[in-house]
């Protein structure tokens, strides 16, 4: 069976591990009970934001949400129960090489939440660390295969850091990596797994300024009969204006079917809720709109597309 989803995709993903203990709450492991309750609370603030949120702007089909094991048991649990797309991430957090949270076990804690997706996130510059590139590779096509074989459908964020040279090249220039060499980076990324038998249903990308580049990202997902591979973009916690730049391009392309928006969705209303400056029920509603704001710029976009062709 080829891989493959193609129905839109508006995905809320609040795996955040490491970053999110460190940069919210400036929690430092091992967490106490206190601690990890706290975190777990966070969470669940903003799930009842993605509830809320298909009520008011989120078509219910489209909405699905990305949460992690450690703190999002009882979400991943109540999010199956009500019907939600889930998606449950895999990767070991903070580490910029790819390994399983669970190591071998990783195939039972998955069939443990019968997610939707299985979701992995990899660093993956084709220019660079070959052998680190063979290990990674070795580690995901034995998750692709699983998924193949058992049932959850695949999705695989892709992040294409620079390295030294390449930013050399470009003087420094985070903006200019991301417009001149980024996006051939991501070409040659993807095209190197598919050769090596990584085959996920869903691409989860990086933003992207042009449509040119979007129209090959898409070309290069589909290629050789993989005609139902979707793509989405992610919002990679910058600004609102980046990020709804980054969604209208997106969406101005057929095969682009959705978006992930994290931290630009949830990150100041959990703070402010932490903080005590915000209720629960602000940061919920704070959630729920922001969220819808990004469904609305993405249909918006795909309509007008649609209605042009």
């Amino acid at each position: 069976m080829s891989p493959g989803y193609n129905r839109p995709l508006y995905l809320l993903p609040f795996d955040h591990r490491q970053s999110y203990v460190t940069g919210m709450f400036d929690f430092k492991p091992p967490l106490t009970a206190g601690q990890l309750a706290a975190v777990a609370d966070s969470k669940q603030v903003i799930y009842e934001g993605f509830r809320q949120a298909l009520g008011t702007g989120v078509p219910a089909p489209c909405a699905a949400l990305l949460v992690d094991e450690q703190f999002g048991t009882g979400i991943l649990r109540d999010a199956r129960s009500n019907g939600y797309v889930t998606a449950l991430a895999t990767e070991k957090s903070g580490s910029d090489e790819f390994e399983f949270e669970y190591g071998p076990a990783f195939a039972e804690h998955i069939e443990a939440f019968a997610p939707t997706f299985a979701k992995v996130l990899v660093r993956f510059n084709p220019e660079d660390g070959t052998a680190l590139n063979r290990r990674q590779t070795v580690r995901l096509k034995q998750l692709s295969d699983y998924c193949r074989a058992a049932g959850p459908l695949f999705m695989f964020e892709l992040l294409v850091p620079a390295t030294k040279g390449q930013m050399e090249r470009v003087r420094a220039d985070k903006d200019a990596y991301d417009l001149r060499i980024r996006p051939a980076l991501m070409l040659q990324a993807i095209h190197s797994l598919q050769d090596a038998g990584v085959e996920p249903d869903v691409w989860k990308v990086e933003g992207l300024d042009r449509r040119e580049d979007c129209e090959r990202i898409v070309e290069i997902a589909r290629r050789d009969g993989r005609r139902k591979v979707g793509c989405i973009v992610l919002g990679r916690g910058a600004d609102e204006k980046k990020v709804a730049r980054w969604l209208t391009t997106a969406a101005s392309v057929q095969g682009f079917i959705g978006f992930a928006v994290g931290r630009t969705t949830f990150w100041d209303a959990v703070a402010d809720y932490v903080a005590k400056k915000a209720t629960r029920k602000d940061a919920e509603f704070r959630i729920a709109q922001r969220y819808s704001e990004w469904a609305a710029i993405f249909e918006r976009a795909r309509l007008s597309r649609a209605s042009a062709a």
